[in-house]
């Protein structure tokens, strides 16, 4: 619908209008008509949904294994591989059609995950044609089911001490797989339980004798149904949610493969049993493996972004119908998004949704350019690895509070079924911890940071940062990070100086971001500070780092959030003028404000806000909120969340 309140307020505010269709089209970008597809085919699956809380386990994986591969049929799932085996030959596409997929039941998402991004993926980007034309044809439609198998019982985060061994044996030419205890088990794979015919398995290569670190091989883990000879395979049960993927624990007792099974994209072994690799360095060649399997954590939080949105339409569209209490004697009962409360609960995650929305767009372009072009030096690809491994840990993290706040918001109704805040709530919270644990995830964020993405960025673990930062002059760090510069142009922009206790200038955007980038800034040469007077002092680098961990995390946090903001300004200021243009702008300025009132106790003890100043910033949150209000309801129906994935015909009409 389109919102026809145009009325002037006291102030010389016009509401904007709000055409959604154009707004729906703004937001899906050059991706519309993918992203229109597998709308199109949610809503043709959309029983799933009920079958989901009618089936039992077992069923109900099998169903959600039939819907996969009917999705496949259509294209939507293959967007990413290359034309001759089947896809679409467009990384951006894919990752916009899993981003919209979570729209619906985040089984069918996470199996798709499991077989076309981690299982598949890991055979394009690791493997050679060998590989490519052995698998791909099959796996893209969904006939040749798969595993990634990287993740161990007692080694998560921490790939590269994985303790499954792959050795040579050059007289049969056979990579020898195997288990080395329970601690090596592979752990939580997605389609191992049930429907896995082949795994990626992530191994210590050994050659000749000498450990190669960790490469990637295909392993077949059942033939005819069964496990294959020397390969265990147990259920890992029912889960806290996502019990429609089949997740399972895999053994290996001395499982051979060929020689060919190794993924030699970046490394491989002659017949005589010679390692040859064009990358020398270890862990170079270890960091660049896993650098090509980056789309996952673009895809993901993407994934979360889009879950909350579907949380926030049905909160919204609840409040904009419910009443309760009235708000005079004999008046009609009021409306739920009328209390001033109800729209601080709310507005404020409409707002960080549209903000990391549109960083997500400039990830993922990112993502598209880096695989897409005809080459790229290496520090376009860490800071893609940086920017995704943050946007990752923030999109995730907003979806889990979002989906709280607003299952909260609708009261008792939210905790029915039916209504889908039971399905969010459980099969979305594992976001924040798969493809990597959010705060593990911060610390990549903050370790590119302080070395300032150096060339030797592979090389350094936790002490290798500490020692390189400690190498670096303080005022090296401090010209990176021109914080004294910043917390003039603070100044500077403040009408009247720091004294200055008006609404004025809170809405210009220069002075929104000047303050969040003075505050990553100065965290940032805090940090270093911490960290070079640490081993200064002869320390141990590993006690220095640990006690400066929590600022290593909050610098990262206040990086991404600045990345954010960033993204949402520049959107807003490239528009034509108009209602969308309006809308954008006021929600910019919630999110802004927002983010600085709730991190107020770090401005104000760091001289960037006086008291006055910040009772002026919330005064102004509730003005935005106030103003936005009218436009709630359209804001959410734009995200195009299809009718029937709302699943709550109570709340959401």
């Amino acid at each position: 619908m389109v919102n026809d309140d145009t009325s002037t307020g006291p102030s010389g505010y016009v509401q904007p209008r709000i055409d959604v269709p154009a707004l729906t089209a703004l937001l899906d970008g050059e991706y519309a008509e993918i992203r229109d597809l597998v709308r199109t085919n949610l809503a043709a699956h959309a029983s799933v949904l009920d079958e989901a809380d009618e089936l039992g386990v077992d069923a109900f994986r099998e169903r959600v294994r039939e819907v996969v591969v009917e999705m496949a049929a259509t294209g939507q799932t293959g967007m990413g591989f290359p034309p001759e085996y089947g896809g679409g030959g467009d990384v951006g596409a894919s990752v916009a059609a899993f981003e919209t997929l979570a729209f619906g039941d985040l089984s069918v998402l996470v199996k798709v995950g499991v077989q076309f991004g981690l299982f598949g993926g890991a055979i394009l980007q690791l493997g050679t044609e060998r590989h490519h034309d052995a698998y791909l044809p099959d796996l893209v439609t969904g006939k040749l089911m798969g595993c990634f198998a990287m993740t161990e019982t007692g080694h998560g985060s921490n790939v590269q001490a994985l303790g499954t061994v792959a050795t040579y044996d050059p007289r049969s030419q056979e990579f020898v797989v195997t288990t080395h205890g329970e601690q090596a088990r592979k752990d939580y794979i997605g389609n191992a339980a049930r429907h896995g015919e082949v795994a990626v398995v992530f191994a210590q290569l050994e050659v000749g004798g000498r450990s190669e670190g960790v490469h990637a091989l295909v392993v077949p883990v059942r033939v005819g149904g069964e496990p294959a000879p020397g390969v265990r395979i147990e259920d890992d049960g029912r889960k806290m949610g996502l019990n429609g993927v089949d997740n399972g624990r895999i053994h290996f007792d001395g499982v051979r493969v060929p020689r060919e099974a190794l993924l030699n994209r970046f490394a491989d072994v002659t017949p005589e049993g010679v390692y040859e690799s064009p990358i020398a360095h270890p862990n170079r060649r270890f960091f660049t493996m896993l650098g090509t399997l980056v789309q996952g954590r673009v895809s993901v939080g993407g994934a979360g972004v889009n879950a909350a949105k579907v949380a926030l339409t049905i909160a919204t569209r609840y409040a904009d119908r419910r009443r309760q209490f009235e708000a005079a004697p004999g008046a009609q009962e009021q409306l739920l998004l009328d209390y001033g409360l109800h729209q601080r609960r709310l507005l404020p995650l409409i707002a960080r949704t549209y903000a990391l929305h549109f960083a997500q767009d400039v990830v993922r372009g990112q993502l598209h350019e880096v695989f897409s072009g005809p080459g790229t030096d290496d520090q376009a690809r860490r800071r893609l690895e940086s920017r995704a491994a943050g946007t990752k840990a923030l999109g995730t993290w907003h979806a889990t509070r979002t989906i709280q706040e607003c299952r909260e918001a609708c009261g008792g109704a939210g905790y029915l079924s039916v209504n889908r805040f039971a399905a969010l709530k459980s099969d979305s919270d594992i976001f924040t911890t798969f493809e990597g644990d959010n705060h593990v995830l911060l610390q990549l964020v903050a370790k590119g940071l302080l070395t300032d993405y150096a060339s030797d960025f592979e090389d350094l673990d936790q002490l290798g940062m500490v020692r390189h930062v400690a190498g670096l002059a303080v005022e090296t760090v401090l010209e990176k990070t021109s914080a004294r510069k910043l917390l003039e142009r603070v100044r500077d922009l403040l009408p009247g100086g720091d004294e200055w206790d008006q609404e004025a200038g809170l809405l210009d955007s220069d002075y929104q971001l000047a303050m969040v980038r003075h505050r990553e800034e100065h965290m940032l040469a805090g940090a270093a500070r911490r960290l070079k007077r640490g081993v200064d002092q002869k320390r141990d680098p590993g006690t220095v780092f640990s006690q400066v961990q929590d600022h290593v995390i909050a610098v990262a946090r206040a990086h991404v959030e600045r990345l954010v903001l960033e993204a949402f300004v520049e959107k807003v200021r490239g528009l034509p003028e108009g209602g969308e243009k309006v809308a954008l702008g006021l929600l910019c300025d919630l999110f802004a404000l927002s983010t600085i009132e709730a991190d107020r106790a770090w401005f104000m003890e760091h001289g960037r806000l006086t008291v006055q100043r910040s009772k002026a910033i919330s005064r102004e949150v509730n003005d935005l909120c106030r103003k936005i209000r009218p436009l709630a309801v359209d804001l959410v129906d734009a995200w195009g969340v299809p009718p029937e994935m709302l699943r709550a015909p109570d709340l959401a009409g």
